[in-house]
C-alpha cells in the first residue's frame, strides 16, 4: 500500500508590520530613550519564568510538515549577525485544536528586526540558507516542556510545505 504525499509551495513574503499582524509583531530598531508604545513588543510572560537565550540552529532546508504553538506565552525570535531567515506561521484561532490550512503563510525576515509571535500562533521554523544561524529566543523557561502543541500535516493530510 502506497501513500501519496503533496508538497505545497508557500511563497515567502518579505515581512512587514502590516502583513505579519495576524500572527504577531515585527520589531525594528528605535532610538534609545523612545517611550514605550504599540510598536514595542507586547509581551505575555506572566505564566512562568521568562527565559531569554541564544540557540544555534543548523541549516535544515525549507520544508516542513509539523507546526507548533504555545498557548501560555508570547515568543520572540531574532537572528544574530544580521542573517535573514524564513518562518512558516498560521493565526492562533485558540478555540481550535488544529491550524487552519488555508491560512498558513511564509515570511522572509531580514536580520535587522525580530518577531513577536502572539499567544497561540502556529509556527514552523526558523529556516534559512546559511550554514548556521544563532537566534535569540524569549519564551518561558518551561515552554518546550508544558506548552508545546504540534500538528503534523503529513500525518493528517499527507502534506508537506516548502517555502520558496
Amino acid at each position: 500500500m502506497s501513500t501519496s504525499q503533496t508538497i505545497q509551495q508557500l511563497q515567502a513574503k518579505l515581512i512587514t508590520p502590516e502583513n505579519f499582524q495576524p500572527f504577531g509583531q515585527v520589531i525594528f530598531p528605535s532610538d534609545d530613550g523612545k517611550a514605550f508604545d504599540a510598536e514595542d513588543a507586547q509581551l505575555n510572560l506572566q505564566n512562568g519564568t521568562p527565559r531569554f537565550y541564544i540557540m544555534r540552529l543548523h541549516r535544515n532546508g525549507r520544508k516542513f510538515h509539523k507546526i507548533t504553538r504555545h498557548v501560555q506565552c508570547t515568543q520572540c525570535l531574532g537572528s544574530l549577525a544580521g542573517k535573514d531567515w524564513l518562518m512558516g506561521v498560521c493565526p492562533p484561532h485558540n478555540e481550535l485544536d488544529v491550524p487552519v490550512l488555508a491560512e498558513i503563510a511564509a515570511f522572509r525576515i531580514p536580520g535587522n528586526c525580530f518577531i513577536k509571535l502572539n499567544v497561540g500562533t502556529w509556527h514552523a521554523g526558523p529556516y534559512f540558507d546559511h550554514e548556521f544561524v544563532d537566534f535569540y529566543n524569549l519564551e518561558l523557561s518551561d515552554t518546550n516542556v508544558v506548552d508545546h502543541f504540534t500538528h503534523d500535516f503529513f500525518q493528517s493530510h499527507q502534506l508537506k510545505f516548502e517555502m520558496v
